[in-house]
């Protein structure tokens, strides 16, 4: 196959016969210096397994959310392989974050206390781009860039409010209290939105019963636990 896009966690490839799209989900994982946050923009190690973990918890959470109604670009799966097939869809480099509590990038930009609890949740939309520190962007920049079109920015963030509900639903069976995540989202031809990329550990904070936050490697293999009951 042939390689689109090298994440820090996952590949993008195309088989170039067939017209189809791929995710690889390699080992690595987000951090620095071997401690691993799936807030961090670098790398911070690998852990053997963690790709195909992260893909059978991908799979099911997308499932889930199809079924709830909002759509994925999920179209299968080889767990074995470590091989998500998805549709071909024009990914805008952003970030849609939505944040239950004040936590992590939140607390050090705007000097506050972590753990404040936000009714409603506090949306925000990020530009990815690892060297400039993901600054955050407004719905205008975002037309002035193309890389929304208009009414998208805002239907967007509708999904985002009704995947944490899922979320947090889910994660709360596990006595896991969700503090904030993120999701990327692609579009097609007809200007249609899916959640895109990924739905792991790598993607959330929580927080469990005695206040500590898993690290995503942790929280992954709660999940797995779940999944294959």
């Amino acid at each position: 196959m042939k390689t689109l896009y090298e994440g820090k966690t996952k590949t993008v490839l195309l088989d170039e016969p067939n017209n189809e799209v791929y995710l690889f989900f390699k080992d690595d994982a987000t951090g620095e210096n071997g401690n691993f946050d799936p807030g961090s923009n670098t790398v911070g190690g690998s852990v053997e397994g963690k790709g195909k973990i992260g893909l059978a918890i991908t799979k099911y959470f997308f499932e889930l959310l199809e079924t709830k109604g909002i759509a994925t670009h999920y179209l299968g799966a080889d767990l074995e392989k470590g091989l998500m097939k998805v549709r071909r869809l024009t990914v805008p480099k952003l970030e849609f974050v939505l944040r239950y509590f004040t936590a992590g990038s939140m607390c050090r930009r705007f000097t506050l206390p972590e753990g404040v609890p936000f009714d409603p949740p506090y949306l925000e939309v990020t530009l990815k781009d690892d060297a400039q520190g993901d600054p955050l962007i407004s719905e205008r920049l975002c037309l002035m860039k193309n890389l929304l079109a208009p009414g998208q920015y805002d239907k967007t963030l509708d999904i985002l409010v009704k995947v944490g509900e899922v979320l947090k639903e889910e994660l709360a069976k596990l006595d896991l209290t969700l503090i904030d995540f993120k999701i990327e989202v692609g579009y097609d031809e007809n200007g249609k939105i899916y959640v895109s990329d990924e739905i792991t550990p790598d993607i959330w904070r929580v927080r469990d019963t005695n206040g500590t936050i898993p690290n995503q490697i942790d929280c992954a293999q709660m999940l797995l636990k779940k999944i294959n009951k």
